[in-house]
């Protein structure tokens, strides 16, 4: 109660120190009653209002504005002094909390009614005693940055040219302070108080308030040690919308993420979608698209007639499988085991051609369905992934050559289509299957074909279970995932995922390929393929679009 008490005598004392000063200013304008009906009424608007200490600033900047509404006034000042910037032990720490608890909410309040027909709009601050376009007058700098005016500021006259000689009140005497300006000081609490001090006198109690302010926001708007600032109080975060593929939807979900991006001063908000249909789609209101390979970034580029990309990580196909699997797979010569088993894709296609089952499979008995032996994939014509399984399939058909030609490609193409079509139904996107392998177990689908990186991501986040394997195909291919940006603010996210090493480590978190990976497959005792060996190059992008054109007719 006595804290309550004193705070509440100090903004009554400071409230009558405005009242004074601006009594003096329009002394010949304005009735003194009229003036302090006008600040109580201002007062009165800020009731309730937790950041006591700011209202006696408020209140004399929104009765100024009220006042001058009418013709102008002759206005007193006096010469300044110096002001001392020394403050007591503690006492930034406590300012410190007052600026984070209410200083945005102020300052939003005398915005508001200072301009209540334009919510938002700027005001704009005029230069300081001895600033002009040449820049400001070099003045010895303070301890804490704050530069004095000289002391030739000029006295405004009375209508004589004659300087006052007799006050009508006993008002104090003020100095003019200058703080110096930032690039967006009408958004920000140092524009608003620069504004405050350099426009007008200020009661001593404000201005020293102002000044202890001042410098601990700016102590506080960067870090020692942190090579990127921290954003500064009341600006706003530049929304970004982006299209990426659905593996990569729980990486732009994650916390740590979002909090990289702010600390940037952006707020990514993405939407998953097939690398393949983002093409199809009208890009309108996104400023980045990040679709999962080289091939499907070249068709956007094409359509959208854009150079830049950025490549900030990869991933190679792999295939989810089962320990029972891989043990019947084994025993037919299909998968070579091994601490990391590989799928031989030539052999795998042998059984497509044969229409193997699973039960003729010798020795299988964990696994005996009345089902074609098959890899469990996307639909191609949405999904990147299944274009990839087409490429890797395609080039082991066309006896270990890359498709290049339509001689190749009408070779190739009625063993593809026998790997989709077998399959039935088929999801849009690589999420699906593999959620489906998480959840389902080897019933419904005993090989999925996925990027390596979904595994990774499920096993750091502990939700594979014993007996969850993942197999290479040999040979495969590496997905590099490729943002493309659409605009400026599209840009700086490709720019800050390839360099930031904050950014790099959580990628790597999520399973896909940058430097830190192998150090979080470790941690985690994930056995993947440390050396990428048996890689093989995919289709030009026209190649892979006929070959997915006659994969589709096999569907109708």
């Amino acid at each position: 109660m006595g804290d309550e008490a004193d705070g509440g005598n100090r903004e009554e004392q400071a409230i009558r120190r405005v009242t004074d000063t601006l009594a003096e200013n329009f002394a010949d304008t304005h009735a003194a009653d009229r003036i302090e009906r006008t600040v109580q009424s201002v007062r009165a608007r800020f009731a309730g209002h937790p950041v006591r200490e700011f209202v006696p600033i408020l209140i004399e900047r929104v009765a100024r504005r009220e006042l001058e509404q009418l013709p102008a006034a002759e206005r007193v000042t006096v010469a300044p002094e110096p002001v001392s910037t020394e403050r007591p032990s503690g006492e930034e720490h406590a300012v410190g909390s007052a600026v984070h608890s209410g200083a945005e909410t102020a300052i939003a309040a005398v915005q508001a009614e200072s301009h209540p027909d334009a919510a938002g709009a700027t005001a704009n601050v005029t230069s300081a005693p001895g600033t002009g376009p040449a820049g400001p007058e070099q003045h010895p700098a303070g301890g804490n940055g704050i530069r004095k005016d000289p002391a030739d500021t000029p006295t405004p006259a009375n209508g004589t040219g004659e300087p006052r000689t007799g006050p009508r009140h006993a008002a104090p005497e003020i100095p003019f302070i200058t703080i110096p300006a930032t690039p967006d000081e009408h958004l920000s609490f140092f524009g608003v108080a620069r504004k405050w001090a350099v426009e007008r006198p200020v009661v001593p109690l404000v201005v020293g308030l102002v000044l202890v302010l001042t410098a601990v926001l700016g102590v506080a708007a960067t870090r020692p040690g942190d090579d990127t600032p921290a954003p500064v109080a009341g600006t706003t975060p530049v929304t970004v919308r982006g299209l990426v593929g659905s593996e990569k939807a729980e990486f732009f979900a994650d916390p740590r993420v979002a909090e990289v991006f702010s600390r940037h001063g952006l707020t990514v908000q993405v939407e998953p979608a097939g690398s393949r249909r983002i093409a199809t789609l009208d890009l309108d209101g996104y400023e980045f698209v990040f679709p999962s390979s080289a091939t499907a970034a070249d068709r956007i580029q094409r359509e959208q007639n854009i150079a830049t990309t950025y490549t900030p990580f990869s991933s190679p196909m792999a295939v989810a499988t089962f320990t029972p699997i891989v043990e019947a797979l084994t025993a037919a010569g299909v998968i070579r085991p091994g601490p990391i088993p590989t799928l031989d894709i030539a052999r795998y296609l042998q059984l497509v051609r044969d229409n193997v089952e699973w039960e003729r499979l010798p020795g299988n008995t964990t696994y005996p369905v009345r089902k074609n032996v098959l890899v469990s994939t996307t639909d191609p014509r949405t999904s990147n992934s299944a274009a990839m399984y087409l490429a890797v399939a395609g080039f082991v058909a066309n006896d270990n050559a890359v498709v290049a030609d339509a001689d190749a490609e009408r070779r190739v193409l009625p063993l593809l289509g026998r790997l989709f079509a077998g399959q039935g139904r088929t999801e849009g996107t690589s999420e699906g299957p593999f959620r489906e392998y998480l959840a389902a177990g080897m019933g419904p689908a005993p090989l999925v074909w996925i990027y390596e990186s979904q595994f990774v991501e499920a096993a750091v986040a502990g939700q594979t279970k014993p007996g969850m394997v993942l197999a290479y195909p040999s040979p495969t291919v590496l997905s590099q995932h490729t943002v493309i940006p659409l605009g400026e603010a599209g840009d700086r996210v490709g720019e800050l995922l390839s360099t930031d090493p904050d950014l790099q480590r959580l990628a790597a978190e999520h399973g896909f390929r940058t430097g830190g990976f192998a150090a979080v497959a470790e941690r985690h005792r994930i056995p993947v393929a440390a050396d990428l060996i048996d890689v093989v190059d995919t289709p030009t992008s026209e190649t892979l679009e006929r070959m997915i054109d006659g994969v589709a007719a096999t569907y109708r």
